[in-house]
């Protein structure tokens, strides 16, 4: 199918993607870190405690992720999405008008959960599920949503919080949220279920199968793959959970730090659509065993940039590794394991990320109260990539003849 072709036929559930990942925002730790700074004073907090919080109530949505991301496999997208989104509008709420700091747990567990979690996995697994030839290209398009929302909403919330108080803008982000209910449901008149899916439309995974999740969960590769899942997820979150601090120790102004962010963006848009091209023509295993490489340059040059064009080199390979990240492991657990019950599984994948950026935060935090700085802390975060890089290589390719068996 060429390319308008394929972008006008599908439009309506493409849209839906974009909406879906751009919503995801509010619940993602580049969102929430805006308010670093306003939280821990308005709170009296340290950044150990807050990134403690941080951790607690995100693990806890890691730990639901596991049993409700695979609701995905059971409801169509227009019945569960707009419940995910009031929820969502509903923690934004919670944020804005919470009084006291143990609230904070419940807060971002809801935030974590509606956002990070259930609303992104929505729109990733239907994007697994509703193409199969076109799979990457499809991701690429849906998971724009991510990059809109991480060009645009830092520097506008930024800037909204020199006129507004940071309570307020919580609340816009609750009605934001809400907006999408109208727009859904308008989209998605007609809808691609996994209920009316021809069987021919299923793909399966190694060996010629559909996997099921605990058969997933106890086969090797799932374990190779670990380290790569919390990577991206602990690291990227603690990079933006810490930009305030951040921005600081490199004697740069916070809106300076986030005038790059589109820079960021645009690069990661490149590398995101660059990739699902690539995958729908080579396939996922060729790929995603490199795709961390560029965070070790990343976090080499943030530990020891002292320039402005030193930073920005940092955010090239940064970006590199967040549009690989968007469209490669989600193509890959549909593509080894099938697409029978890939919401199941991917759930299980939501979870493990979820649990990464739950303890990125928590120990870089911890690392900055007993001493260890943001840059001491990223020279070891780029060997930890070299080590998942390892583990990908090996592990795919022990994998692969198992899709060739498949084919």
């Amino acid at each position: 199918m060429r390319g308008l072709d394929f972008f006008r036929d599908n439009a309506p559930w493409l849209t839906v993607g974009v909406l879906l990942t751009f919503l995801s925002s509010f619940g993602q730790t580049f969102f929430i870190s805006i308010f670093a700074g306003e939280i821990r004073t308005a709170f009296d907090l340290s950044h150990g405690q807050w990134g403690g919080i941080y951790t607690l109530g995100t693990t806890a949505s890691a730990l639901v992720m596991i049993w409700a991301g695979g609701l995905t496999d059971r409801f169509r997208v227009r019945a569960l999405a707009p419940v995910i989104l009031i929820l969502l509008a509903g923690a934004c709420l919670a944020m804005a008008l919470n009084p006291v700091w143990w609230g904070l747990i419940f807060v971002i567990f809801a935030l974590r959960f509606t956002g990070q979690g259930m609303t992104s996995h929505i729109a990733v697994v239907a994007m697994a599920r509703w193409f199969i030839a076109t799979r990457g290209k499809a991701l690429s398009v849906a998971t724009l949503g991510f990059a809109v929302g991480e060009a645009l909403l830092p520097l506008l919330f930024v800037s909204l919080m020199a006129i507004y108080d940071w309570r307020y803008l919580w609340g816009a982000a609750a009605v934001m949220a809400l907006m999408g209910l109208p727009l859904l449901a308008v989209l998605l008149r007609q809808e691609r279920t996994p209920q009316s899916m021809a069987e021919t439309s299923q793909a399966f995974g190694m060996m010629g199968r559909h996997w099921t999740r605990n058969q997933a969960f106890l086969h090797w590769l799932f374990w190779f793959m670990v380290p790569a899942l919390l990577g991206p997820s602990a690291f990227n979150t603690a990079f933006f959970f810490h930009q305030v601090h951040f921005a600081e120790i490199k004697g740069m102004a916070h809106v300076e730090l986030v005038a790059m962010y589109p820079f960021y963006t645009v690069v990661g848009i490149v590398a995101m659509v660059g990739s699902g091209w690539a995958l729908d023509r080579v396939g996922t295993a060729r790929l995603i065993p490199f795709m961390q490489v560029p965070m070790i340059a990343a976090f080499a040059i943030f530990a020891y940039a002292e320039s402005y064009g030193a930073m920005m080199a940092g955010m090239f390979f940064f970006a590199l590794t967040t549009g690989f990240n968007t469209t490669l492991p989600a193509a890959f657990w549909a593509e080894f394991y099938g697409t029978g019950r890939i919401g199941s599984i991917k759930a299980m994948a939501a979870a493990v990320m979820v649990f990464g950026s739950a303890i990125g935060p928590g120990i870089t935090g911890l690392g900055i109260d007993l001493g260890l700085g943001l840059e001491s802390q990223y020279v070891i975060i780029a060997g930890y990539f070299v080590f998942t890089t390892v583990m990908m290589v090996i592990g795919i390719a022990r994998a692969r003849p198992l899709l060739a068996w498949s084919a």
